[in-house]
């Protein structure tokens, strides 16, 4: 009774201490969709709306006698790196089968978005066997800062085929395009129907070519995004989005058959570009709630475990709240457990809900109102109820970061310095105490430490830099709190 009581105090407490002046979800929601055109690589089209951005990168592919063009840079540098960019694109994907009815005027962009990952996509898996997982030499051109339309550091192109395998980065590629392919259905069917069968290829080499991209491109992707989780979850992942859009038996007896050898149940409380297997549990937990898979009952244990896992005063010990009330995992860029976190317990909430059920957390049964609560409160800490006061999405409220680690974002653009700034040169806007001369709209940085403390300062890169992939699953929060905003 205790361990429960102290639950219902401490969701009290954030309830009071939060500021909640009442957020504009619907403007938050447009700028993190926006925050996308700035992270885009390649010929800009017509209607690019933040206008300081230029092309870059036209001949990426060229080495390797291939079209690399397009993508999405990862977040402050300007490689492209595959990785990330498809978990990306399966977040955006997933934030628009959830929660696109929700989005207004604005899903027209989030479409757009979704369809940029996935036509540099598709010319990456363009030659069967073959997947192209990055392009550029990451020392080299961690080694400057340039803005991307300047570019001359190596553009190394780096793939994975039957001989250096990569089951992590293509079945990751595989869920993508899987997940996409629904966004498309009746938008676009013929385009579909490329993105699943292009998805099915792509996750046969994985599953049959097994092996972590990490060990065939150790020196190109390590420690950038070097796969510490092994390839086994994406395996999972894909399958899992496979047969969501496609409804295959096969798809059905490869989860099946594999969750316990593939470790469904692994660390359940991690989720992002590396680990999958809380958004695995959670959905393929859908069919389950919706009655429709009782094969799949071991999945929603997991998910429930999951669930129990981060709520605060019930969580794991991997996770900590700070006293502002911010989600905090160890590792990397906080934001982005916060932001991912937060779309599986919005998502699980729907789908406990329309099932009519909760989740039981030892002697606290977890609603699905109380499950958007938590999502709702970490959305509002990014957008400033908080102890600092500041919204950590630039551009969106009165106070936000100023000096993010951003090249595109710190240098001047080519429209108010037209000739070339070299790759040293940059160095002085690095360490600049100025604030950047471009807006990065919708940008989301790594944000404060359990502390709540946030230096705004490029060089702390962890707190002060943004990446595609806190904002992909933000995407689906907003959607949804634009227009259910109440906390009940």
């Amino acid at each position: 009774m205790a361990r429960s009581l102290s639950f219902v105090l401490f969701i009290l407490l954030l309830s009071s201490t939060a500021i909640n002046a009442g957020h504009d979800y619907r403007d938050a929601l447009r700028k993190s969709i926006m925050f996308f055109e700035g992270q885009r690589s390649g010929k800009l089209p017509p209607d690019q709306r933040l206008r300081w951005r230029r092309d870059s990168a036209l001949r990426d592919g060229s080495s390797a006698g291939v079209d690399l063009s397009g993508g999405y840079y990862d977040a402050g540098d300007n490689v492209k790196f595959g990785f990330p960019m498809a978990f990306t694109t399966t977040m955006l994907s997933w934030s628009i089968i959830d929660f696109g009815r929700t989005m207004g005027p604005e899903l027209r962009n989030a479409v757009k978005a979704v369809k940029w990952g996935t036509d540099y996509l598709l010319k990456a898996t363009a030659i069967p066997g073959v997947v192209f997982v990055q392009v550029g030499d990451a020392y080299s051109d961690h080694n400057c800062w340039e803005r991307p339309e300047d570019m001359d550091t190596l553009r190394t192109v780096y793939k994975i085929d039957r001989a250096h395998p990569g089951s992590d980065v293509a079945g990751e590629t595989a869920a993508a395009l899987a997940a996409a392919s629904i966004v498309f259905r009746k938008r676009d069917p013929a385009y579909s129907r490329r993105l699943l069968d292009r998805a099915t290829r792509v996750f046969a080499f994985a599953n049959r070519y097994r092996g972590a991209y990490s060990n065939s491109l150790y020196h190109a992707v390590c420690p950038f995004y070097c796969d510490f989780n092994g390839y086994q979850d994406e395996l999972l992942w894909g399958a899992a989005w496979l047969h969501k859009a496609s409804r295959k038996r096969a798809y059905r007896e490869f989860i099946v058959k594999n969750e316990v050898v593939l470790r469904a149940g692994d660390t359940i409380n991690e989720f992002g570009w590396d680990n999958k297997h809380a958004g695995i549990n959670v959905l393929i937990s859908k069919e389950v709630l919706m009655g429709k898979a009782e094969y799949f009952e071991s999945f929603k244990q997991n998910a429930d475990g999951f669930i129990c896992s981060i709520l605060p005063g019930v969580s794991h010990p991997q996770v900590q709240y700070s006293r502002g009330g911010l989600l905090v995992k160890t590792g990397g860029s906080n934001m982005q457990h916060v932001t991912s976190l937060s779309f599986l317990l919005l998502a699980y909430s729907n789908y406990l809900s329309h099932a009519k059920k909760v989740v039981p957390c030892g002697e606290l049964n977890a609603s699905p109102s109380l499950l958007r609560q938590v999502a709702k409160r970490q959305v509002d800490y990014i957008l400033g109820d908080n102890p600092l006061g500041m919204s950590y999405m630039v551009g969106y409220g009165q106070r936000f970061p100023r000096r993010i680690h951003h090249r595109g974002s710190s240098v001047p653009s080519v429209s108010a310095h037209p000739t070339r700034i070299g790759c040293k040169e940059g160095s002085r806007y690095f360490l600049s105490p100025n604030p950047n001369p471009n807006l990065l709209v919708g940008a989301v940085v790594g944000g404060p430490n359990v502390t709540d403390a946030f230096p705004d300062s490029r060089p702390y890169f962890v707190q002060s830099e943004p990446t595609t992939y806190i904002n992909a699953p933000l995407v689906g929060l907003l959607g949804y709190f634009s227009t259910h905003s109440s906390w009940r």
